[in-house]
């Protein structure tokens, strides 16, 4: 039993023959409805990501100004994440949940007044108050998930919960395909595939922005809604007080200790090109798809296909947590992210396509894995680890717009520019791939 317990501590899997219950039965109320919370901030997470291309549309601007959309919504994560660990200091998870849902509803409903005055600015400003509530959700629903049950089985506990963020991107990609993309005036094509929107006259683009506007801001709006039905169900509900109020936190201490962790220092790197590939895979595939011939709404067809394979990856993946050790999954994973991307750039049309679709099995079990290995052995510091993953999310606002300025190129070192850019993902899963295999190394 001690090495067992060894084995899943350093990142492995308890063997076949244990015992250990994922979800004791005293935690699985508060487990349900914190994981439900995962579901939630991924429909907000994929409902978005095709709204790059939704506001390059609506708005004519470029990839590059068009994927703010991300830079505003990943940037919120990083701005919040360490304010969210303070208070994890002072307060209860579940304060600090309510807190995040109150910030998460504000930043959907303001989707409202911006879809009203037309600005894009506005709409980045909604987007940046919306993930204050998610890094607020995330920095405490990680840690807390972790903490109801045996540390043994945390990291498979973890990717349980994870599992269902999947569902929620799953609904958020079908509500932004049925009732956004495909609603679109703006992105109507005449025969020869150029945009009608374009040719019209400045009157007539006026009514088509205003109604194609209101068409992106209803779904948030109802989000919103939803997130504070789900805040007052959390708020009459017992949530364990697993945390330790810390009147003497010193901030300083902490984050000296937190550097001087080889594996938190390294995870939270990795978790930065993680979450940058996830947010480029998924940003600009409709780019991809569009670039040979699919309108937005068949493009994000593909990327609900994507997000089926990134579901049962991870499924799959806990299911291997079982018997193999997660550092040497996570680099196995890599690998194949490598490989997929290196069909995408080189190979292209549909096949490429394929490939790049096939690449979210390959990312599902990454962002749970690297974040659960990275906070083994913290201890009192794990709260305040977990701000420190979370803000590693912004590389999912700093890498979007850079791809977005390769494919504005049209075609570089003789080939779509659009297949280029999917460079910065590979080197992205390369950074993971020698994260997994350093961690693997010093766990054998």
């Amino acid at each position: 039993m001690d090495l067992q317990k060894k084995d899943e501590q350093e990142g492995g899997a308890a063997s076949p023959s244990g015992n250990e219950k994922v979800v004791e039965k005293k935690y699985l109320v508060p487990f349900v409805l914190i994981t439900s919370l995962f579901a939630l901030w991924g429909f907000a997470n994929d409902i978005t990501n095709p709204m790059v291309s939704a506001f390059k549309t609506v708005m004519e601007i470029s990839n590059f100004k068009a994927s703010f959309v991300q830079f505003a919504f990943y940037g919120g994560y990083f701005t919040m994440a360490l304010p969210a660990a303070i208070l994890i200091k002072r307060y209860s998870y579940k304060k600090v949940i309510l807190f995040g849902m109150g910030l998460y509803a504000t930043g959907t409903l303001l989707f409202y007044p911006a879809a009203q005055f037309q600005m894009f600015g506005f709409f980045l400003a909604s987007y940046y108050i919306l993930t204050f509530g998610l890094a607020f959700l995330e920095t405490t629903a990680n840690p807390l998930i972790l903490s109801l049950g045996s540390k043994e089985t945390s990291t498979r506990r973890l990717n349980l919960a994870q599992s269902f963020n999947p569902i929620g991107s799953l609904t958020g990609m079908f509500v932004a395909q049925q009732f956004i993309l495909s609603k679109l005036n703006s992105a109507e094509k005449a025969a020869d595939g150029s945009l009608i929107y374009s040719t019209l006259p400045e009157g007539e683009k006026a009514i088509i922005r205003a109604q194609d506007l209101m068409v992106i801001r209803d779904p948030y709006v109802m989000l919103g809604l939803v997130v504070i039905a789900v805040a007052v169900i959390i708020a009459v509900t017992k949530i364990p007080t697993t945390n330790e109020k810390d009147d003497n936190f010193s901030l300083g201490d902490t984050l000296q200790r937190l550097i001087q962790n080889v594996t938190y220092r390294e995870g939270v790197v990795a978790q930065i090109f993680y979450v940058g590939a996830q947010i480029m895979c998924w940003t600009f595939i409709i780019q991809y798809a569009e670039n040979i011939g699919y309108t937005k709404a068949e493009a994000q067809s593909f990327n609900i296909i994507a997000m089926v394979l990134f579901l049962s990856g991870r499924f799959i993946a806990t299911f291997l947590m079982r018997f193999v050790k997660a550092s040497m999954l996570l680099a196995v994973f890599a690998l194949g992210g490598i490989g997929m991307m290196t069909v995408t750039i080189f190979v292209g049309g549909d096949i490429g396509l394929y490939a790049l679709i096939g690449t979210s099995i390959f990312m599902s079990l990454m962002f749970p894995t690297i974040y659960g290995i990275a906070l083994e052995g913290l201890d009192k510091d794990a709260e305040f680890g977990a701000a420190g993953l979370v803000m590693a999310i912004v590389g999912g606002a700093l890498m979007p717009p850079l791809q977005g300025a390769i494919i504005d190129k049209g075609v570089l070192m003789g080939m779509p520019a659009v297949n280029v850019s999917f460079f910065l993902p590979l080197v992205c899963f390369c950074v993971i791939a020698v994260f997994g295999y350093r961690r693997f190394l010093t766990t054998k």
